[in-house]
């Protein structure tokens, strides 16, 4: 086999479902954020940063659930925009009054959210 060959059969045993991928996006925003409250110092760069993240991860969930291409049911597609609009209202109280203890919704949804797509209880 050529090396491209084993190149792609690698990659192609490698490559995540959109699930799976969303699954682990929500898992690192989990840590980063488990890792501030963890290590708390107060607020700084490294909080935005992941506050901006998870917002950011978000703002995409919410940007699909609003759009009428979802192949997701108005039922789920309302849920994720519930729990988007939460996180947002969590990630503002957590930038205008920092408490570490503010950070458990967001590691807990994210948390949750990641083990229903991998398909975990």
């Amino acid at each position: 086999m050529s090396y491209g060959a084993q190149a792609y059969a690698r990659t192609s045993q490698t490559t995540a479902t959109p699930r799976e991928i969303e699954a682990q996006a929500l898992l690192k925003a989990a840590r980063q954020l488990r890792e501030i409250q963890t290590n708390w110092t107060g607020p700084d760069q490294n909080l935005h940063k992941a506050l901006m993240f998870n917002r950011r991860l978000w703002c995409i969930f919410f940007a699909e659930a609003e759009s009428n291409e979802s192949p997701h049911s108005l039922q789920v597609r309302q849920g994720i925009a519930n729990i988007a609009t939460f996180v947002f209202a969590q990630t503002f109280e957590m930038q205008t009054e920092p408490d570490p203890a503010k950070l458990t919704p967001l590691i807990d949804i994210n948390r949750n959210i990641a083990a229903g797509l991998a398909g975990r209880p």
